[in-house]
């Protein structure tokens, strides 16, 4: 599976969830390990597990591969290994802690681009 198509499934799962904040960031130039991550936010523990089981679920409706699922027991940070695509679904005061977003050092506009990419807009 293509990583656009990848995205699309990922984001439009967590959309179905009320996932919040969700970024898009393409590390492609970036690190070798992976294209692309996808960060989401849930309100609690329940929530942020089941963004994270619903991707995992609708990735593997449409014929994709799940590697490795880190977190689930705890609810705080979830991370949802697709391979080319890591996704980290976060609570709010886990997400500001660790602040992925300025880790890969994405500007806005890039975070803005890739997610509407990944929504097909």
């Amino acid at each position: 599976m293509d990583l656009r198509s990848l995205q699309k499934i990922v984001v439009s799962a967590l959309e179905d969830i009320k996932g919040k904040d969700i970024e898009v960031i393409n590390t492609a130039q970036l690190t070798s390990m992976f294209d692309g991550l996808v960060i989401a936010t849930g309100d609690s523990n329940r929530q942020v597990r089941a963004l994270a089981r619903n991707v995992q679920e609708k990735v593997r409706e449409q014929g994709g591969e799940v590697l490795s699922v880190e977190g689930e027991d705890g609810g705080e940070w979830v991370l949802v290994d697709l391979g080319d695509l890591v996704v980290h679904v976060m609570q709010p005061s886990v997400r500001q802690y660790y602040n992925l977003e300025e880790l890969w050092q994405v500007t806005p506009d890039l975070h803005r681009s890739a997610l509407e990419a990944a929504r097909g807009e």
